[in-house]
C-alpha cells in the first residue's frame, strides 16, 4: 500500500453494529457484531441465525478462491 494508491475495504465497517449481551452459559458480558456472539470465557457461541442481519455468501469472500486450491 502506498500513499498514492490506498486500499479500500470492500465492505463498509460503518454498517456493522456492535452489540452486547450476557453469555447464556456463564453470564459474562460479551460484545459481538450484529447480534452474533462468542464467549471468550466458556466458549459458548450463539447460532448464526440469531444475528440481526443476513450473512454474506461464501462467493462474496475475496479470499475464497485462494483457500479452495
Amino acid at each position: 500500500m502506498t500513499p498514492d494508491s490506498p486500499q479500500q475495504p470492500e465492505a463498509s465497517l460503518e454498517a456493522l453494529e456492535i452489540t452486547e449481551a450476557e453469555c447464556r452459559r456463564c453470564g459474562t458480558l460479551i460484545a459481538g457484531l450484529d447480534g452474533r456472539y462468542a464467549c471468550p470465557v466458556c466458549g459458548w457461541v450463539n447460532h448464526w441465525s440469531e444475528g440481526h442481519g443476513a450473512l454474506p455468501a461464501g462467493s462474496d469472500d475475496p479470499d475464497a478462491s485462494n483457500r479452495l486450491s
